[in-house]
């Protein structure tokens, strides 16, 4: 049965063999070790431990997608990371794949130019190729999918990413069997994502069952679906470090008070200021 992820995996595997094909790629992974030997590693994961008793929101950059079509395009990749860092945002995701959600590359170079803060590369990473592209463009992290990925690739694509680029991989999963599967591959960074890549329906009762069965040795990010003050102040109950918010920030008039007004509700900081007084 051809699903919408199967659809995108198959055109994704055409976008790396041009990648690969193409002389200005080849070079991608001496320029990734030799840029990232002088990086500092692992800035998303410090980023989230350094400030767990925070609000840790990964802000997303994103034009559009399969279930929402056309979600904002009348703000730069740039103007929505300056509003993002000065929202308050711990990170910025942003959407690489062109041809599902209008996204690019470039965009992740752009806000590497605009912001100091850590960036996670969101696409459908099938291929070493692509890791060593995003840190050459200046990538801190990328997103690695359990259902897109067997657990050799699963092994092979984080080591990659961990091991020799000193980058953070967030494994996404949304089923207990690829939980597990994450886990016993060796990731530290999880990430919950709501929405169910197979039919695209959101639901939060994905992260409230797996953060249950998640080890609490690892940090866990809920994705997707998240809007409410109430529903992240449930989640970060329950365990979650941090929250991957894309659609909620994209389609506020303005993305930075969304975002400082989201991380002020979650954190009652009305209440406190009523109890002070």
């Amino acid at each position: 049965m051809t699903t919408i992820l199967s659809e995108i995996l198959d055109r994704k595997r055409e976008v790396v063999a041009r990648l690969r094909a193409d002389r200005a790629s080849r070079d991608f992974r001496d320029r990734a070790l030799t840029l990232r030997a002088n990086t500092t590693p692992h800035r998303l994961l410090r980023a989230l431990e350094s400030n767990s008793r925070g609000v840790n929101i990964i802000a997303e950059f994103k034009r559009r997608s399969p279930s929402a079509g056309t979600i904002r395009n009348d703000l730069a990749a740039t103007d929505v990371a300056t509003r993002y860092e000065r929202g308050g945002a711990c990170a910025i995701s942003i959407l690489t794949d062109e041809q599902y959600f209008s996204g690019s590359i470039l965009d992740l170079g752009a806000i590497r130019a605009t912001t100091s803060l850590p960036l996670l590369r969101k696409d459908f990473i099938i291929d070493e190729i692509q890791i060593y592209e995003a840190a050459v463009v200046g990538a801190d992290a990328v997103l690695l999918i359990a259902a897109a990925l067997d657990d050799a690739a699963l092994v092979k694509l984080r080591a990659t990413a961990e091991d020799k680029l000193g980058l953070d991989a967030l494994v996404e999963v949304h089923t207990s069997q690829e939980l597990r599967r994450a886990v016993s591959t060796g990731a530290r960074l999880i990430g919950v994502n709501n929405r169910d890549l197979l039919t695209f329906r959101t639901s939060l009762e994905t992260s409230e069952r797996l953060i249950a069965e998640a080890p609490r040795d690892r940090i866990t990010i809920s994705e997707s679906g998240l809007q409410s003050p109430k529903s992240l102040r449930h989640l970060r109950s329950l365990g979650f470090r941090g929250f991957l918010i894309g659609e909620a920030l994209m389609r506020a008039t303005d993305p930075e008070t969304a975002l400082r007004d989201l991380i002020a509700a979650v954190e009652d900081r009305q209440a406190v200021i009523t109890k002070s007084e």
